[in-house]
């Protein structure tokens, strides 16, 4: 039986780690971090994950990490824990880890590397929930790991109590819709998060529950707004502050190695975050350091940090009425299919 029925829900942050001057983690820093997260009232902390970079820690520093916030949280919010090992074995010893250590949940990415078929993918978190003494979140990231079809997400919310949830990374609006039709109707308490940050208002509208966004850790007051509006039926406020995001998402994410654009992001905003472990060329850091300036000024006109010396362009982003229009086709579509009122 699930461990704890407590629904997920809300907005869970994927933070980054902080690394010193020698690239160990930063334990004081990260636990600034966390309280600085919780004070700004994110729901809920998703350590390990991608945007932990937790493929560049060793199995003892994935550990050290969940045991830093879990600390520092102190049961304020609740923990999705980064699980995900190189097999069955280790990631099952992780949740039986991550369980004493009083997590809600874990995350669990599709197998990597090998890509497998669905029967492999089944099979693989079949195996883990059947041994699991902690709750079960299954993560969809296509672009890097093997994809869980929407059968296969039925089929274990079917077969598998302990698998409560599914954290969707592809982006794919119908894939959701897809797997929120097929799956809610079965299980109810089964919870849907968005890991793609600028369709979170749309995902929220067509039934997701919150979402696990890289955004949230770098501007938590604009997502939790963006949350509450959406929620709320503020359709006009939330679409606004949606749009807002859109150029910060996407200078962080496609200027820059990810997650090097949200490194940058925190440092703006005071975090002594430190450099990644992967190593940059010099036209990379040289690349890194306009994004900075990028960054800083999309961050200054949302009031959270000072212009670059240099000053700011005006940027046009876009027809308001265009923006409306696209919009209001989404709910319009969203009401023929009874998924808006």
């Amino acid at each position: 039986m699930p461990a704890n029925n407590q629904r997920l829900k809300g907005l869970f942050v994927p933070n980054v780690v902080p690394h010193d001057a020698q690239g160990e983690i930063n334990e004081a820093e990260l636990r600034r971090y966390v309280y600085w997260l919780i004070d700004k009232g994110v729901h809920g902390l998703y350590p390990n994950g991608s945007t932990g970079e937790f493929t560049r820690l060793t199995e003892g520093e994935r550990r050290r990490v969940i045991e830093i916030v879990a600390d520092q949280t102190n049961g304020r919010v609740p923990i999705l824990a980064g699980a995900a090992e190189a097999n069955t074995r280790e990631t099952i010893r992780a949740c039986e880890y991550y369980h004493e250590l009083g997590c809600r949940a874990v995350a669990i990415v599709s197998p990597f590397y090998y890509k497998l078929t669905p029967a492999g993918v089944y099979a693989y978190f079949k195996e883990i929930a059947d041994n699991s003494p902690i709750d079960v979140t299954l993560y969809n990231i296509p672009m890097f790991a093997s994809p869980i079809d929407v059968p296969t997400v039925q089929r274990l919310a079917e077969e598998c109590p302990r698998v409560v949830a599914i954290k969707d990374s592809s982006g794919d609006l119908p894939h959701m819709m897809r797997m929120i039709s097929a799956v809610r109707p079965l299980r109810p308490d089964f919870s849907f998060l968005t890991g793609w940050d600028v369709a979170l208002m749309p995902m929220l509208l067509i039934g997701c529950d919150g979402g696990t966004n890289a955004c949230t850790g770098i501007v938590p007051e604009i997502m939790r707004k963006l949350y509450d509006m959406t929620l709320a039926g503020n359709i006009d406020a939330a679409r606004d502050l949606q749009y807002r995001i859109l150029p910060l998402f996407d200078a962080m994410l496609f200027s820059a190695e990810f997650p090097e654009g949200f490194r940058a992001a925190l440092r703006l905003r005071g975090l002594n975050v430190g450099v990644g472990r992967q190593p940059k060329s010099p036209v990379q850091q040289e690349q890194l350091e306009r994004l900075t300036e990028q960054l800083q000024c999309l961050l200054a006109a949302e009031g959270f940090v000072n212009e670059p010396l240099c000053g700011c362009p005006v940027d046009d982003i876009g027809d308001s009425q265009d923006i409306t229009r696209i919009v209001r086709g989404v709910i319009q579509e969203l009401k023929k299919h009874g998924l808006a009122t």
